[in-house]
C-alpha cells in the first residue's frame, strides 16, 4: 500500500512544479504532501475533498492574478485523480456516488456525468428512487434526450413498479417532450422551412404518451390524492385539456367517496365562471352532484356521496344539515348513526338545527321508544335553545302519538325540570286544553299561572290573554280585575302602559 501511495504522489509532482512556476502555489504551499498521504491512506472521503479544496484554492488564484492557461497541465490531472479515487471507493457507497454526481456536475462534462450515472444506476438499480430520477433529468436537461429519458424511466420502473414519484416524473416528462415537438413544428412552420417527409405525430403532440403512462399507473397504483397529482402537472402544460378532463372522468368513477376527489372538484367549481361566490365552492358541487343523482335515480351514488361529505367536512353545520336532509329522504340506514356523529362534531351553540331535524327524522321513522330517548336527551341540553325547541316538539309529539293524558303528563313532568321555558311551551298546551270536548278551566288556570311565573313581567300581551279566556265561555269575569291589579303590580316598564291601553280598549269593545 506505500508503495502505491508514494506512486501516486510522485505522480503529483509535475502537476505541483507547474503550480510553482504559474504563481499558483508557493515552495512551501507544494512540499507539503504530508497530510496528503496520511489521508490518501485512510480515508477517501477526506482525501476527495482535500483534492477538492486545491482544485477551488487554484480557482481562486486564477482569478486573482488573471491567469487562464494550461489547464490541462494543472487542473486535468487533479481532476483525473479523483476521479479515479472515486471509482475505487464508491462501488457500494451510494452517498459517494451522489458525491461523484455533485462533483461531475460541476468540473466535467455533460457526456462523463451521463457515464457516471449510468455505471450508478448498474450497481444500484434497486435503491433510492431519486437515482434514476436524477439520471433521466440529466439526460433529459443537460443532453435533450427524450429517448435516453424514455429508456431510464423504464428500467426504473422495472425496479420500481409501483413507486409513484416514478411514474410522476415520467409523466412529466412525456408531456414536457410533446411540448418541445409543438414548439419546434410551431418555428418551423414560421420560418416556412420544408422539412421532406417527417411528420409531427398528432399524438404524440397531443400528449397520448402521457395518456397512455398514466392509465398503466392507475391500474398500479390507487388513491385519488396519486390521479390528482398527474392532473396537476398536466394542467402546467397548456395542450393538455382533452388529457386533464379525461383523468378528471376517471378520477369521479374511481374515487366517489375520497375527500380528496370532492376538494379537487369543489375547487375546480369555484374557479369556474357561474360558480356563486357567496356559497362554499364543495357544499356548491356536492349539492349539484347530488341533485343529479336523485333526479337519475342512482341512490346508491348519492347516499355514498352524503355519507362522504360528512366525513370530509365534519366540522360544517351546513355540509351535516344537507347530507343528512339527503339521507332522511332516501330513507337511510345510515342516518341514525350518522345524527349522534354530528352532534359529536358540531359546536353545541349552533346544533339546533341537528336537534330538529333529528327530532323530525325520528317522530316519523324510529320506534316509539327511540322517540322518547332522544326528546329525554335533547331536554338536558346544556344548550337553552335545544333544550326549549326540544320541550315544545316534545310535547307536541306525545299529544300526537298518546293523546290528552300523556301530554298533560309531558308538560307537568317536563316543567319540574328546571329548564329554559318559551312561551310557545305553554300556549301550545292551552290549545291541547283547548281542542277537548269538555276543557276544564282549572287546567288552563295551572299553564296561564306557569306561563305568568316565567313571562308575567315582560310579556302584556299573555296578561291579556289570561283575561279573555276569563271573558270567555267557561271562565269567570269576577277574576278579570284580580288579573289587572296583578298585571299592574308585575309589569316593568313601558309593558305597564301598553298594558293599560289594551285592557282599557278591551273594556270597550274595540279589542
Amino acid at each position: 500500500m506505500a508503495d502505491t501511495v508514494q506512486q501516486r504522489i510522485e505522480d503529483r509532482i509535475p502537476a505541483l512544479e507547474q503550480l510553482e512556476r504559474d504563481g499558483l502555489f508557493t515552495n512551501k504551499e507544494v512540499k507539503s504532501t504530508a497530510l496528503e498521504y496520511k489521508l490518501h491512506r485512510t480515508d477517501f472521503i477526506t482525501y476527495i475533498q482535500y483534492e477538492i479544496n486545491v482544485l477551488e484554492l487554484i480557482k481562486k488564484r486564477r482569478a486573482r492574478i488573471g491567469y487562464h492557461f494550461k489547464r490541462e497541465e494543472i487542473e486535468y490531472p487533479i481532476i483525473h485523480r479523483i476521479h479515479h479515487v472515486f471509482r475505487r471507493a464508491t462501488k457500494n457507497d451510494v452517498q459517494l456516488w451522489l458525491s461523484q454526481v455533485a462533483f461531475n456536475k460541476e468540473w466535467v462534462t455533460k457526456s462523463q456525468l451521463s457515464m457516471i450515472l449510468s455505471s450508478m444506476l448498474a450497481i444500484h438499480p434497486d435503491k433510492l428512487v431519486t437515482l434514476w430520477i436524477m439520471a433521466a433529468k440529466c439526460e433529459m436537461e443537460d443532453r435533450n434526450s427524450s429517448e435516453s429519458t424514455r429508456y431510464l424511466f423504464l428500467r426504473a420502473l422495472r425496479f420500481h413498479p409501483e413507486k409513484k414519484k416514478v411514474f410522476q416524473e415520467y409523466f412529466r416528462m412525456e408531456l414536457m417532450h410533446a411540448e418541445k415537438l409543438r414548439k419546434q413544428q410551431q418555428e418551423l412552420e414560421q420560418a416556412k422551412i420544408d422539412v421532406g417527409e417527417y411528420t409531427f405525430s398528432p399524438e404524440i403532440l397531443s400528449g397520448k404518451l402521457a395518456e397512455l403512462l398514466y392509465r398503466d399507473a392507475a391500474q398500479k397504483i390507487k388513491g385519488a390524492e396519486f390521479i390528482l397529482s398527474l392532473i396537476q402537472i398536466a394542467a402546467i402544460f397548456d395542450f393538455t385539456k382533452e388529457l386533464q378532463d379525461t383523468i378528471l372522468q376517471d378520477l369521479q368513477c374511481r374515487y366517489v367517496d375520497d375527500c380528496l376527489m370532492w376538494d379537487f372538484m369543489a375547487k375546480s367549481e369555484l374557479d369556474a365562471a357561474g360558480a356563486p361566490e357567496h356559497q362554499s365552492a364543495t357544499f356548491y358541487h356536492l349539492k349539484k352532484q347530488l341533485q343529479v343523482l336523485l333526479s337519475s335515480g342512482d341512490t346508491v351514488s348519492a347516499t355514498q356521496i352524503a355519507i362522504t361529505a360528512t366525513q370530509c367536512f365534519s366540522q360544517s353545520l351546513e355540509m351535516w344539515i344537507f347530507s343528512l336532509q339527503t339521507l332522511v329522504h332516501l330513507e337511510s340506514t345510515e342516518a341514525g348513526h350518522l345524527f349522534q356523529e354530528a352532534l359529536k362534531h358540531v359546536n353545541p351553540k349552533e346544533s339546533l338545527p341537528l336537534w330538529q331535524l333529528q327530532a323530525d327524522w325520528s317522530m316519523t321513522s324510529q320506534i316509539p321508544e327511540d322517540t322518547e330517548t332522544l326528546f329525554q336527551k335533547g331536554l338536558l341540553s346544556p344548550v337553552p335553545a335545544v333544550s326549549s325547541t326540544m320541550k315544545e316538539k316534545y310535547l307536541e309529539w306525545s299529544y300526537k302519538t298518546g293523546g290528552y293524558k300523556r301530554a298533560r303528563k309531558t308538560f307537568t313532568g317536563t316543567h319540574q325540570i328546571k329548564l329554559p321555558f318559551t312561551r310557545t311551551f305553554f300556549m301550545k298546551m292551552t290549545e291541547i286544553e283547548k281542542e277537548q270536548e269538555t276543557p276544564k278551566m282549572s287546567n288552563l288556570r295551572d299553564y296561564y299561572e306557569r306561563a305568568l311565573r316565567e313571562f308575567g313581567s315582560s310579556v302584556e300581551d299573555l296578561w291579556m290573554e289570561c283575561i279573555k279566556e276569563e271573558l270567555g265561555r267557561h271562565g269567570n269575569p269576577e277574576n278579570c280585575g284580580k288579573l289587572h291589579w296583578r298585571a299592574v303590580q308585575m309589569l316593568q316598564g313601558e309593558s305597564v302602559e301598553r298594558f293599560t291601553t289594551k285592557y282599557a280598549l278591551l273594556q270597550t269593545g274595540h279589542m
